[in-house]
């Protein structure tokens, strides 16, 4: 098993140890259903026993928080005793067909969830700009990270973010494709990342691909890729060891996959990478919120992997925000 793109560390950005950051779709409950109107919230009251956890091994989730969960009284409790305490952070996720101000692109954009990207230039720049202001009352902070709605993410969204402020970016899946292969009455499709690196860079506005100027960073989500799979025929039974034993590894866990997060924390350490990124939906830390997580069993393996991998962690990484990662990388 390897990074699904190899290191390009530079001189003097290598610290004692990588970052380990943890960042959280803050977001409604199971949007993967098709729900009219807006969703329901109630995954907010099961967040407290996450940031414990957190807290416990000396980690600090970075909260992406949609408009949903910004709205969301429950949730404004624990960000501001995260922001208070300083034992997180609160960044921005955006998730265009729900978020302000709207302007519909579908017969029904609850059903076909329109990606940011697919809109007019200037109604990108005033839903980032509505959200970014949305934060910045809320919970008295001026937000600096982001990732995008359904991973789609281009040129224009990345300057409308550099334009409202932000300093960093963890929108980018190395090795995957989110290019939609079904037909959509809006008809754009979504971003394909299967040639971008693992290993953190500054964007390039005008190509999120390429490096640019030091003014939005760009934090890929750790993705490893088994290398063991072209050997495998027929199709059918390549498709079979691949739910098995999956091409492509996220370090996200999905009740399942235990063994190849602590593989991933494995070759960070060995590839000498400067951070591990984890990823998980917050609807995903309660029963019946999300496909992968149930019932009241479901989550409780899932915490009970988040302790194993969480202890793999402890005294080999740094538990950094997006927001620190970003300023220990720009001082380098």
């Amino acid at each position: 098993m390897s990074i699904s793109s190899s290191p390009d560390p530079i001189a003097g950005q290598q610290q004692s140890k990588p970052s380990f950051l943890i960042t959280i779709d803050t977001e409604g409950d199971n949007l993967w259903g098709n729900s009219p109107g807006d969703p329901t919230t109630r995954n907010s009251k099961f967040l407290w026993r996450f940031q414990d956890l957190c807290e416990e091994f000396g980690l600090k989730p970075t909260y992406l928080t949609d408009y949903e969960m910004a709205r969301c009284n429950e949730f404004k409790k624990l960000g501001l005793d995260v922001i208070r305490r300083n034992t997180g952070e609160i960044g921005m996720h955006l998730h265009a067909w729900h978020s302000p101000p709207h302007v519909p692109l579908t017969s029904d954009d609850n059903r076909y969830k329109p990606f940011l990207i697919e809109y007019p230039d200037q109604v990108i720049r005033d839903k980032v700009q509505y959200m970014t202001t949305l934060l910045e009352n809320t919970f008295c902070i001026k937000p600096v990270s982001h990732r995008a709605g359904r991973w789609a993410f281009d040129e224009r969204y990345a300057r409308a973010l550099v334009e409202c402020g932000y300093k960093v970016d963890c929108s980018v899946t190395p090795g995957v494709s989110w290019a939609r292969k079904e037909q959509v009455p809006a008809g754009a499709m979504g971003t394909d990342y299967t040639s971008f690196r693992g290993e953190p860079y500054w964007m390039n506005l005008n190509n999120i691909a390429e490096d640019g100027e030091p003014c939005l960073l760009q934090v890929p989500v750790t993705i490893l890729r088994r290398t063991d799979r072209s050997s495998v025929r027929p199709r059918i039974a390549r498709k079979a060891l691949n739910y098995l034993s999956p091409e492509l590894s996220w370090l996200r866990p999905n009740g399942r996959n235990l063994k190849y997060m602590l593989e991933a924390i494995e070759e960070v350490i060995k590839e000498e990478r400067s951070h591990a990124e984890f990823m998980l939906h917050s609807s995903e830390l309660m029963p019946g919120g999300s496909p992968h997580f149930k019932s009241d069993a479901d989550i409780e393996r899932l915490y009970k992997h988040l302790r194993i991998l969480f202890s793999s962690v402890s005294g080999r990484f740094e538990g950094v925000t997006l927001a620190e990662f970003h300023d220990q990388w720009g001082m380098n």
